[in-house]
C-alpha cells in the first residue's frame, strides 16, 4: 500500500481507527445472530433427548384408568378405577443397546453442529475478506484520482508555459475520468458485497480493519494438515460416531431374540347402586416373554443393521480421503496466496518508485504523458493485486482450518 492509499483508507474511517470493525467482531456477531447456526444448535438440543427416551424403556411406569356410567340392565349408576404399574427387570440388552445407539447419535450430531459452525465461520471470513478488498479498491481509486488531479493541474501549468501540449492535458484528463468511472464501479461493488456481509454477519458493516488478526492454530506443515484432517475433520468424526451408533443398533436388533422379564401389578375398585360398598381387587406377578418364532423378522433386521454398519465403514474411508484432499488443496491455495502477497508487495514498491521516477523525468521533458499514464496504471494494478492477495490469505486460512477441524471461535481469539 502507498502512503496515499493508507491515507485514503483512514479518511474513509470517519470515526477513527478505534471504530474499525475487526474480523473478531464479525465472528462474534455471526455466532450470536446467524439463524443457520441457531437452527443447528436447536436440532442438537432435540437430538440430545433421545438417550433419556431410550432409558425410559427400562424404568418403572405407572398409569391410572377410570370409568363411570349408567346401565339399566346391571346395577344402575356405577364406576371403576385402576392403577397399573410395571417394572422391567431384565430386557436382554434391549435398553442398554438403545441407549448406546442414541448416545452415538447425539455425539455424531454434535460433530454436525461443529461442521455447521465451521461453514458459517468460513462464510463470515469470506464475506469479510471480499468486503475488505472492495473497500480497499475504493480507497486505491480515491488515491489514484487525487494523484491524477495533481498531475492534470501540473500539465495545465506546463501547457500555459508552453512546456506541454493540449494532447498531454487531454490524455491526463481522460485518465482521470476513467478513474472516476472505476470509482463508481468499485463503490457499486462494495455496496453489493456489503449486502452479502449484512446477511451473513447480521448487521451493516462499517469500515473494516485493514490488518485483521491471523488465526493462531494453523498447522506447521502439509503433512501435519493432512493427518489432522483425517483425525479431526468434523465430517470424519461425525461418520465415525454414526458408525458406532449403528454398531449398537446391531446389538439392539439381536437383543430382540432374548427373553424379557418384568414385574407388573394392578389395583382396581368398582362401585354400583346395587352393591354395598366397593369391590376391589389387586393383581401382581412376573411377566416372562420369550420370542419363539418371528417369521424371520429379527434375522432380517440384524442383517440390515450389519449392512448399514458396513456401509458406514466405507463412508468413513471416503470422508477421510475427502478431508485429506481438502486440507492439501487449502494448504496449496494458502501458500500461493501468501507468495502473491510477498510478490505484490514488492511490485507495489517497484511501481511507486517507477511512478516517482517517471514524474521527475517528465518535469525535465525526458518522459511523455503516456509514460506517466502507464506508470500510474501499473501502480494501481499492483495495489489492487496486493489487496486481493491479502484477502485471499484470509480466505485460505479459514479454508485450511475448516478442513482440519480447527475452525472455531477460539481460532480468532474469542
Amino acid at each position: 500500500m502507498t502512503r496515499k492509499t493508507i491515507a485514503a483508507i483512514a479518511a474513509l474511517c470517519l470515526s477513527g481507527a478505534a471504530s474499525a470493525e475487526t474480523l473478531r467482531d464479525a465472528v462474534v456477531a455471526a455466532y450470536s445472530t446467524n439463524p443457520q447456526l441457531a437452527a443447528a444448535q436447536a436440532r442438537q438440543e432435540a437430538l440430545a433427548e433421545s438417550p433419556e427416551q431410550a432409558r425410559g424403556a427400562g424404568r418403572l411406569t405407572a398409569e391410572a384408568d377410570g370409568a363411570g356410567g349408567y346401565s339399566r340392565f346391571d346395577y344402575g349408576k356405577g364406576g371403576s378405577g385402576s392403577v397399573t404399574a410395571s417394572l422391567p427387570v431384565w430386557t436382554g440388552g434391549r435398553v442398554s443397546s438403545a441407549v448406546r445407539a442414541a448416545s452415538g447419535d447425539v455425539a455424531a450430531g454434535a460433530e454436525g453442529v461443529r461442521d455447521t459452525q465451521a461453514a458459517v465461520l468460513e462464510t463470515v471470513v469470506g464475506a469479510y475478506a471480499d468486503l475488505l478488498y472492495a473497500q480497499q479498491a475504493v480507497a486505491v481509486t480515491h488515491a489514484d484520482i487525487e494523484l491524477l488531479d495533481n498531475q492534470v493541474a501540473e500539465a495545465r501549468s506546463r501547457f500555459g508555459l508552453g512546456l506541454a501540449t493540449r494532447t498531454d492535458v487531454a490524455q491526463l484528463e481522460a485518465q482521470r475520468e476513467s478513474a472516476v468511472s472505476t470509482l463508481a464501479d468499485a463503490e457499486g461493488s462494495a455496496a453489493a458485497i456489503a449486502a452479502t456481509y449484512r446477511a451473513t454477519v447480521g448487521h451493516s458493516p462499517g469500515t473494516l480493519d485493514p490488518n485483521p488478526t491471523a488465526p493462531v492454530t494453523l498447522p506447521a506443515s502439509i503433512d501435519s494438515a493432512r493427518s489432522r484432517a483425517i483425525e479431526s475433520n468434523p465430517i470424519v468424526r461425525q461418520q465415525k460416531l454414526a458408525a458406532g451408533a449403528d454398531a449398537a443398533r446391531i446389538d439392539q436388533q439381536r437383543a430382540e431374540r432374548n427373553p424379557y422379564v418384568g414385574l407388573g401389578g394392578t389395583y382396581g375398585l368398582a362401585a354400583g347402586e346395587g352393591r354395598s360398598g366397593y369391590a376391589n381387587a389387586a393383581v401382581g406377578g412376573v411377566t416372562l416373554r420369550v420370542p419363539l418364532l418371528t417369521g424371520g423378522l429379527i434375522s432380517s433386521r440384524v442383517r440390515q443393521a450389519e449392512a448399514t454398519y458396513r456401509a458406514d465403514r466405507f463412508t468413513i474411508d471416503a470422508a477421510q480421503r475427502d478431508a485429506a484432499r481438502l486440507a492439501e488443496t487449502a494448504w496449496a491455495n494458502l501458500a500461493a496466496a501468501q507468495a502473491r502477497v510477498n510478490a505484490n508487495a514488492r511490485r507495489v514498491e517497484a511501481a511507486e518508485l517507477a511512478l516517482k521516477g517517471v514524474r521527475a523525468e517528465y518535469a525535465f521533458s525526458l518522459r511523455t504523458t503516456v509514460d506517466i499514464l502507464i506508470a500510474d496504471e501499473s501502480l494501481r494494478a499492483a495495489q489492487l493485486a496486493l489487496a486481493r492477495s491479502r484477502s485471499d490469505v484470509l480466505i485460505g486460512q479459514a479454508a485450511l482450518l475448516g478442513s482440519i477441524g480447527q475452525l472455531g471461535r477460539d481460532s480468532y481469539g474469542i
